[in-house]
């Protein structure tokens, strides 16, 4: 099983021009979009997180058990689900503003424990920057950590959201000794302002970073580099695309029983020039349709 640790929000997505054209509700956040992705994928999959009994809380968690995802180790309180508004550019991009304060995915605490059959967690987005539940996030990834369980982190960092950037800085740094992939943009390499090499270093064994139409590179603790080029595509929007690249990668490496960091050494050219392209065509059907939409399974042929 793999469990992705994370906020579930809702996504206020422009459905015209202007900045409030038809604003429509979207289930989105970055972990529970790699939670559905994972699970239309055939991933066997638990959310854990902390959600609100609202009516937007409720709508989040029909989304994950639709996908097939285990939503049993969920928290719930009474108070609000995050809201975040989209703006779209004319390429598709998506930027956010957020409303956060005295959300109830804020309020999460480390579970005592994982479920028994767990190979891997996935952590990133918003869950790492907001407190107190950051901490009890970076507990928990600690801690799987030290007890040998796969680790995968997708920073995908919201500068809106991080009042310091050289103290998130820092903290980022502290978590890659606990980090067996790390996931990122060309833009959250940019923002952070290290290098892979540097990153690999420090703890992960492999780096994957998204470069948007263009593709997706890997670098490894051996000093090996592999790229694919990007699917082309239609572009809608971009909402979700790099979440689904972290299920797909995710998906494509427990299939094949690589959730470990000796056997990402281990995938070699073919391998991961096989993961890759399926994480890019997973990613362009994402930007193919309206919000994060992941594709299932039976869209994406063999792996």
């Amino acid at each position: 099983m793999i469990v992705v640790a994370g906020e579930a929000l809702i996504d206020l997505v422009p459905q015209g021009t202007g900045a409030l054209a038809g604003l429509q509700p979207a289930l989105g956040g970055g972990p529970y979009n790699t939670a559905v992705a994972l699970g239309r994928l055939g991933s066997p999959t638990a959310f854990c997180s902390r959600t609100s009994y609202d009516a937007f809380g409720e709508a989040l968690l029909d989304g994950l058990r639709g996908a097939g995802v285990d939503v049993s180790g969920v928290q719930r309180g009474p108070e609000p689900t995050t809201l975040a508004v989209a703006t779209i550019d004319a390429g598709g991009s998506a930027a956010y503003s957020f409303y956060v304060e005295g959300t109830a995915d804020r309020l999460f605490t480390a579970p005592a424990r994982l479920p028994a059959a767990t190979r891997a967690v996935s952590f990133g987005t918003c869950s790492l920057v907001l407190e107190p539940g950051a901490s009890a996030y970076e507990e928990l990834m600690r801690t799987a950590a030290a007890q040998g369980v796969f680790t995968a982190l997708d920073p995908n960092i919201r500068p809106g959201l991080i009042p310091d950037a050289d103290a998130y800085r820092a903290r980022f740094k502290s978590w890659l000794p606990s980090v067996s992939l790390l996931k990122l943009s060309e833009e959250d390499a940019r923002w952070l302002g290290g290098t892979p090499h540097e990153w690999l270093a420090a703890g992960p064994s492999a780096v994957v970073i998204t470069r948007g139409g263009d593709g997706l590179t890997a670098f490894t603790r051996d000093g090996a580099e592999y790229s694919v080029p990007g699917e082309k595509v239609d572009v809608v929007d971009t909402i979700g695309a790099g979440d689904t690249v972290n299920a797909a990668l995710l998906h494509g490496l427990s299939a094949r029983d690589a959730l470990s960091p000796q056997a990402l050494s281990g995938l070699g050219a073919d391998g991961w020039t096989r993961l890759l392209r399926f994480a890019a065509r997973a990613a362009a059907i994402t930007c193919s349709r309206a919000g994060a939409e992941p594709p299932y399974a039976s869209e994406l042929g063999d792996l």
